[in-house]
């Protein structure tokens, strides 16, 4: 495996961090992170943001803001029959 340098790491970082490159190119940044200080901390802020991201889309609208944007629709929905 050859070391695939900073620029392909961060370029194809986020697609790493969801298995979603070919094995070849998997081993190749994996193996540029473990030498990579910089690009290794940029792999944590990425991981970190995709944690908190994912937490956040979980949780649930207040029943106020929910019952207004079902309103909403509803009369746009009207609007358009």
């Amino acid at each position: 495996m050859s070391d695939c340098g900073c620029d392909k790491a961060r370029k194809d970082l986020e697609e790493y961090l969801r298995n979603e490159v070919c094995k070849t190119e998997h081993s190749d940044i994996r193996a540029h992170l473990e030498t990579c200080e910089e690009c290794r901390s940029e792999m944590v802020v990425a991981q970190t943001l995709t944690a908190v991201v994912a937490r956040a889309c979980k949780e649930s609208a207040p029943e106020q803001l929910r019952e207004l944007v079902l309103a909403k629709l509803r009369s746009e929905q009207a609007r358009h029959h």
